[in-house]
């Protein structure tokens, strides 16, 4: 089955944003493409919400949603306590629209959370109200642990997450054949339902839910809403477990103290990684949400509701619950078997610590590899962050994971790409001026000044270049004027001009358009002499011409006429008319050539 997070590869290219916001970079960047590596991802979503072209995808499982509805199958939503947050105000609506789509019935996932809540309880009544465990409610975290600090699986909760909790109690108390969809908005979820088949058999998100809804012809807003009863019966505290803090308040150990010292809450992937750092157990109980603020602000969420309105109608609607008769008040003898049983449960060992993907590699190895990356010194790990990895010594153990590419290195890019171009520069016989929209030399070689700064050949090193940077063209070339006109042509043009005592070719080139003007300047004096030598000798033939034309005007007639307008036109083809010393004619070369 597809990974639940994908890249769409001909969306993706060249970007890093993906590999920026990874709290555990598990993405691999082969051939400028970012790929998600799924012995490695803990499917937090974050790539999916930072990636700007829409290239980071989350498995559609609607379709098989639908599937088993068409077959006649009886399928149960497991819907997420958050709903109140996510459709605030059409709860009742929502209700109704899953009934219409199909669904058999509908329960809260929260049921389950009431159950993990109780079971904890147990064990922490029989342990002086110690339960030192990570709670196992976020399946992130759980991937996180299992990967990231496999040294502390065996402090996880001994239940399982809410959601398989709640599937397992619903297959406990119905006999019968069904399946179970979960609705909420977590990626993760669909990695529970690949691992724990059954528990439950399906995940969609919200964002699903809204594209089935919208492609069904069911618009919330105008739906009539009817009294739909919950399985087995509503949630009450419970549905405040969406919110960071909300599994502790539903606790009747820990619900009461004041100070929090026996359990404590964290919500957000660096909160979390730091709560993890601690060596020394035993611990209070966790409580870990891997999106900042709980499950409100899941991956799958609507992004154009904020924060405020999302806790507080979770909270009015946990608050309102409360006020109502016959919820769920749990269930003693299920929380035990729970707590026995464990994630057998599920028909499944539980989560196992994850050691393959992880290498490690010598010092000398990674010195390499910082080499091979352009960091040849300390003072060259500036840590840019542009490769998407918090230091250059990272992106060097990416680097040996195969996790990375050098290309992503900018600054190794960026120095080498100046290189090139201070090579080019160099190398280059002709002169080479780059200016900026300001007309200020951003750039120039050796040969430019020795053309314009009355420079002797030898003279200019690279601190005189360097010097050069940043002031006005006008100062060495006389026709800066005709510079400004180039950075607006889509195709800049190419020039004669006779400067001093050369001829030079100009050949413009945009750098960036409207940004960075180049210019190259081509010593054409040596073909230029001799087309005027060929004047010469062609003017000397028309004064021939005309005096053998005075003689014979009679015979030659017409094709007198015709040669001085032929040799005329020759005169004017080859001629470039300069305007004395110091001074230039800036005229477009039609040709392209002059030899």
């Amino acid at each position: 089955m597809q990974n639940p997070i994908y890249t769409e590869v001909t969306s993706c290219r060249d970007c890093y944003k993906c590999v920026r916001s990874c709290p555990v970079k598990a993405i691999q960047i082969k051939e400028g493409h970012a790929m998600i590596i799924k012995d490695r991802c803990i499917y937090c979503g974050r790539c999916v919400h930072v990636c700007p072209n829409s290239a980071k995808k989350v498995r559609n499982d609607r379709d098989r949603v639908q599937l088993a509805l068409s077959t006649g199958r009886k399928v149960i939503c497991s819907l997420a306590p958050s709903y109140a947050s996510e459709f605030h105000g059409l709860e009742k609506e929502l209700l109704t629209a899953l009934k219409k789509l199909g669904f058999s019935g509908i329960s809260e996932t929260a049921i389950g959370a009431a159950l993990v809540s109780q079971a904890l309880d147990i064990y922490a009544s029989e342990h002086d109200g110690s339960a030192p465990f990570i709670g196992t409610a976020c399946p992130s975290v759980v991937e996180l642990v299992r990967k990231y600090y496999p040294e502390h699986v065996d402090k996880l909760a001994p239940v399982p997450s809410p959601l398989q909790t709640h599937s397992a109690y619903l297959r406990h108390i119905y006999n019968e054949d069904f399946a179970i969809c979960f609705i909420g908005p977590c990626i993760a979820k669909k990695m529970e339902a690949d691992t724990t088949p059954g528990y439950p058999d399906f995940a969609i998100t919200f964002k699903e839910l809204r594209e089935w809804l919208s492609e069904s012809g069911i618009n919330l807003d105008s739906i009539e809403a009817e009294d739909v009863d919950f399985y087995p019966a509503k949630a009450g505290a419970s549905t405040i477990y969406p919110i960071e803090g909300g599994q502790i308040a539903t606790s009747k150990i820990w619900s009461g103290q004041q100070f929090g010292t026996d359990a404590l809450a964290f919500s957000g992937i660096d909160q979390v990684m730091s709560a993890l750092c601690e060596k020394e157990f035993p611990l209070p109980f966790l409580e870990l949400l891997a999106c900042e603020g709980g499950c409100i602000n899941g991956p799958a969420s609507t992004d154009t509701i904020s924060m405020t309105e999302r806790k507080r109608s979770t909270s009015s609607y946990t608050a309102k619950r409360l006020t109502e008769q016959e919820l769920f008040k749990g269930d003693e003898e299920f929380a035990r078997l729970l707590l026995e049983k464990g994630y057998s449960i599920l028909h499944n060992d539980g989560p196992k610590a994850a050691f393959g993907f992880k290498t490690t590699h010598s010092e000398d190895d990674i010195k390499r590899a910082l080499v091979e990356l352009g960091k040849l010194t300390k003072a060259d790990e500036l840590n840019c962050g542009g490769c998407g990895y918090n230091t250059c010594r990272e992106m060097a153990i990416a680097y040996l994971d195969g996790m990375s590419e050098a290309e992503m290195c900018v600054t190794k890019m960026r120095k080498e790409a100046e290189s090139k171009v201070d090579v080019l520069l160099r190398t280059i016989p002709n002169g080479v001026v780059i200016v900026d929209s300001d007309l200020q030399i951003a750039d120039c070689n050796v040969r430019f000044l020795e053309f314009f700064g009355d420079m002797e050949e030898g003279f200019v090193d690279q601190n005189i270049l360097q010097m050069v940077k940043g002031l006005p063209l006008e100062r060495f070339v006389p026709f800066a004027d005709k510079f400004r006109d180039q950075f607006y042509l889509t195709h800049p043009g190419q020039y004669r001009v006779h400067f001093k005592d050369k001829y030079l070719r100009i050949t413009f080139f945009l750098v960036e358009s409207k940004r960075l003007l180049g210019a190259m300047f081509e010593d054409i004096t040596t073909p230029t002499i001799r087309r005027e030598t060929v004047v010469k000798k062609a003017e000397d033939v028309i004064q021939k011409s005309l005096e053998t034309v005075q003689q014979i005007a009679s015979l030659l007639g017409e094709n007198a006429a015709e040669t001085e307008i032929m040799l005329n036109s020759l005169i004017d083809a080859f001629s470039v008319h300069g305007t004395g010393e110091g001074e230039s004619d800036f005229r477009e070369d039609e040709d392209g050539a002059l030899s």
